[in-house]
């Protein structure tokens, strides 16, 4: 029994990683109707940028201040105005497109400057095992679980909360009737794009000790991030969160259970099995389209 519930721990704590990422898919959808395909990058290039300011003598926590603000400026400001802006009013697909070129491009640039091989990345939290209800749970479970339950929580607070958290759900749910009203839509939207490239760099903090830094990394967390949002919900921030932990609980009772090499097809079999049942997600509200 006590071997489950570790299990399942584990599970949740990195389901709650790619559920983080995955409200980069639905942060940025909801807001701007923007499809990130490069969002896997958008992860690994904090996990090298914090690599850098800790190899030049930066401890951790500065380090991911420093990132946080240099991901914010390039990975949010830079990316919405140099490619979203650009793409967007050609529709969609051309943007999709450009997301997926730019993947090809960070990571080919990534492997030049750093080679290809994986380097290790401190974890953020102790060493060790914690002792509850006679269950052992490591120390960086329980704080992968507790940061992203904060985070969640945190966002939670600022939407419903703040005028400017209002403002940005008025913009997502009809941007005409927030130009209306008076909201800055283009403010708002910028808002949400650099929130999204803030978290890319907490997921980073929190997911690269495992899958340590290489140029390749995102690959991973990308894909699983949006099985996430298809799985949960793409337009409900709930679904993501349960799209993100049924994918990491799942992984974790197929590769002890069963196979570990079946544990990267985990998240790809759950998406097929709800996309086939309910289009729309599990949380996910159908949407109607006028043609």
């Amino acid at each position: 029994m006590g071997e489950l519930v570790q299990l399942l721990v584990s599970g949740v704590a990195v389901g709650a990683i790619y559920a983080l990422a995955a409200l980069g898919f639905t942060l940025l959808w909801q807001a701007s109707g923007t499809i990130n395909f490069a969002l896997g990058e958008f992860v690994m290039l904090p996990a090298f940028s914090m690599l850098l300011l800790i190899a030049a003598g930066a401890p951790l926590w500065l380090a991911f201040l420093l990132t946080c603000a240099l991901s914010m400026l390039v990975l949010g400001l830079g990316f919405k105005r140099l490619m979203v802006d650009p793409l967007m009013r050609h529709g969609v697909i051309p943007l999709v497109v450009a997301t997926l070129g730019l993947t090809i491009a960070l990571k080919t640039f990534v492997r030049a400057g750093f080679s290809a091989q994986a380097h290790p990345f401190a974890s953020p939290f102790p060493d060790g095992q914690m002792s509850l209800l006679g269950i052992n749970v490591s120390y960086a479970d329980m704080g992968t679980l507790l940061l992203a339950g904060l985070i969640v929580l945190a966002l939670q607070a600022f939407v419903n909360k703040t005028v400017t958290g209002r403002a940005m759900q008025a913009v997502a749910q009809n941007t005409d009737a927030a130009i209306v009203l008076g909201i800055d839509v283009k403010r708002m939207v910028l808002y949400t794009f650099l929130m999204n490239a803030a978290l890319m760099v907490v997921v980073a903090l929190l997911i690269t000790p495992t899958y340590l830094a290489k140029f390749d990394m995102g690959d991973a967390i990308g894909l699983k991030a949006f099985f996430a949002a298809i799985i949960g919900g793409f337009n409900q921030t709930r679904g993501v969160l349960l799209g993100g932990v049924l994918i990491g609980v799942l992984e974790n009772l197929v590769g002890f259970y069963i196979s570990p090499a079946y544990k990267e097809g985990v998240a790809l079999m759950l998406f097929l099995a709800v996309i086939l049942v309910r289009p729309e997600g599990l949380l996910g509200r159908p949407e109607e389209r006028k043609v």
